[in-house]
């Protein structure tokens, strides 16, 4: 069956219509079946840099910090930037690490900019649960891509991101671009 007699065998299907848009996002069940504190026997930081890139999420990695892709992103591109080195706090940060998370974080952004002609960005790190961060026992920094017509109103009513981009997707144009 090909998708143009799909959709006039679904105008057919049990239902009434009605005014709303269905947002069909199944990737986004690995989130809810995880919970609210998912892998937290083990850390995700530390986790990800012993897969290879693709199962990481890695885009690029430096000597003391490396970059990967939010498993649970904001908006398509949303980026961390994590020291290798267990650490929950920027003052606990070599003097190395700070540099290279800072250059990471420089060269994500330019990356990002091409890649996905984004109008400006969130960056940010949350220091503590008690400051919003969901792994609070490892230093990371996020970039988050944004643009001017990103903004809805599901995450305030529904709780839902809609993001129109699968993580390997983007994944894979970061990575292609990041050496460009």
């Amino acid at each position: 069956m090909d998708a143009e007699n799909s959709l006039e065998d679904a105008a057919t299907l049990a239902g009434v219509p009605d005014e709303f848009q269905r947002l069909w996002t199944p990737h986004r069940m690995a989130y809810i079946q995880a919970g609210p504190e998912p892998l937290r026997e083990v850390c995700p930081f530390c986790a990800a840099p012993e897969k290879s890139d693709e199962d990481g999420l890695i885009v690029a990695r430096g000597k003391t910090a490396y970059v990967l892709l939010n498993l649970f992103p904001y908006n398509s591109g949303h980026l961390l930037v994590c020291p290798y080195r267990h650490i929950s706090t920027y003052d606990e940060a070599t003097p190395e690490e700070v540099a290279e998370i800072g250059a990471l974080t420089q060269q994500a952004m330019r990356v990002l900019r091409t890649v996905s002609r984004c109008d400006g960005f969130n960056l940010g790190m949350n220091q503590g649960a008690i400051a919003g961060a969901g792994v609070d026992a490892h230093l990371h920094q996020h970039i988050v891509p944004r643009w001017a017509s990103d903004a809805n109103f599901f995450p305030i009513i529904a709780k839902t991101k809609a993001l129109p981009q699968l993580l390997g997707d983007v994944r894979r144009a970061v990575a292609d671009a990041w050496g460009q």
